[in-house]
């Protein structure tokens, strides 16, 4: 009993902010770095961004540099997570490798009402490892592996999801398309059960609009997203504004969910060195969530 009230409450703890469903894993949902968290965490079309590729893998067809990235995104409740990345093209086959490791810190352990007796830490971790393959200028597909470990009070459990996308620039000039379907696996058991992968369907496009007289830049994003094992779809949209290749501001609205729905954030580029950051305020008193990102490109 006691070990059942644990496992349900960290389940309360790590998807309070999320909206309902039969899925665990929540830190899987937590978003790619800070600039696509700022324009409404649907991952951005392009492949200038290491951390457009793990919303979808298609994206690493594009990659014709060396990239890297490292994220950390502090949620509600002591949920912390950081990520690095990196992507590269070895023996000309274009790679990307993505880790993270997420932690929900001083859970209190109680066997009846009163004061916790102890308290305890619930340990994420996932490894993501994708290539993608243009299959001419307009069209590219990618897949993506990951393996996949939670641990809680002595007990663990480990598996493997796999990530997939497509890409298609060919319709309109500036225009990109793509779909993606993510962590798609499963677990072995945690505590006599296994924990469902929150298994996402997205579809999207994104236009830019270069001013250049003006030296700006418009990006707009608009998207849908679905976890399959749950009621609720999402609709995402977001814009950017890039002055001069240097300073981009962000905002985005998703529906949906119950606790936020708006997205901000803001970007500094200065030679390969990028630093992004997003705020994504939460109601009903459940703190904030902010993130930041510092990339360089080779």
């Amino acid at each position: 009993m006691k070990k059942l009230l644990v496992i349900l409450l960290l389940a309360a703890t790590i998807t309070s902010a999320q909206s309902a469903g039969a899925t665990g894993l929540s830190f899987l949902k937590l978003g790619s770095g800070a600039r696509n968290i700022g324009i409404a965490d649907f991952g951005s079309m392009n492949g200038n961004d290491i951390s457009n590729y793990f919303y979808n893998p298609a994206l690493i067809a594009l990659n014709n540099t060396t990239r890297f990235s490292f994220t950390h995104n502090q949620q509600l409740f002591d949920l912390g997570s950081s990520s690095i990345s990196v992507a590269s093209n070895v023996w000309g086959l274009p790679l990307a490798l993505n880790v993270n490791t997420t932690s929900v810190d001083n859970i209190e352990i109680r066997s009846q009402s009163g004061p916790a007796t102890a308290t305890f830490n619930a340990n994420f971790f996932a490894a993501t490892l994708g290539s993608g393959f243009k299959f001419d200028d307009n069209l590219s597909a990618g897949i993506a592996i990951k393996f996949i470990y939670e641990e809680m009070l002595n007990q663990d459990a480990s598996g493997l999801g796999f990530d997939f996308g497509i890409v298609y620039k060919g319709f309109v000039e500036n225009l990109s398309l793509g779909t993606s379907l993510r962590n798609i696996g499963s677990m072995s058991e945690l505590a006599k059960e296994s924990t469902n992968l929150p298994s996402d369907f997205r579809f999207g496009g994104e236009y830019s609009y270069p001013l250049e007289s003006a030296k700006l830049n418009l990006i707009g994003l608009a998207g849908f997203q679905k976890y399959l094992e749950e009621d609720n779809s999402h609709i995402h949209t977001g814009l950017e504004v890039i002055y001069d290749d240097f300073f981009a501001i962000r905002g985005g609205y998703i529906t949906g969910y119950e606790s936020k729905s708006l997205t901000a954030g803001f970007g500094v580029q200065w030679k390969g060195f990028k630093i992004d950051y997003a705020y994504v305020p939460f109601e009903y008193g459940l703190g904030d969530n902010t993130s930041f990102t510092v990339s360089y490109t080779f």
